[in-house]
């Protein structure tokens, strides 16, 4: 456990993807982060007072749908610090036919 909040906690995932990768997730549930507007201001808020205690450059991502890689339907917030050269490929980069993946394969 990161932080906590009447209405959040912020913890950090198994796995994460860079040095010091946080989830911020509200304590009611809603699937993600356009099903209740009202939640997900209140979750993004407690994201960005963490992220301004961090203070590095960092980037903040809600995926809604599989489509956009969400695959755990509760609401949470990335915040995943970056540093020039941390090899962090994010998702939305686009990726073309014969591109090379993250995993060094052609797609």
């Amino acid at each position: 456990m990161i932080r906590q909040w009447p209405d959040a906690l912020a913890i950090r995932p198994r796995g994460g993807v860079s040095d010091g990768h946080v989830l911020v997730i509200p304590r009611a549930h809603v699937a993600d982060a356009i099903e209740d507007p009202v939640i997900s201001g209140a979750t993004m808020m407690r994201a960005c007072e963490l992220g301004a205690d961090l203070k590095s450059d960092l980037n903040l991502i809600a995926n809604v749908g599989p489509d956009a890689d969400q695959s755990i339907y509760h609401l949470h917030i990335h915040l995943m610090p970056c540093s020039a050269g941390d090899g962090l490929m994010l998702p939305w980069t686009r990726h073309l036919p014969g591109d090379i993946t993250a995993s060094g394969t052609p797609q």
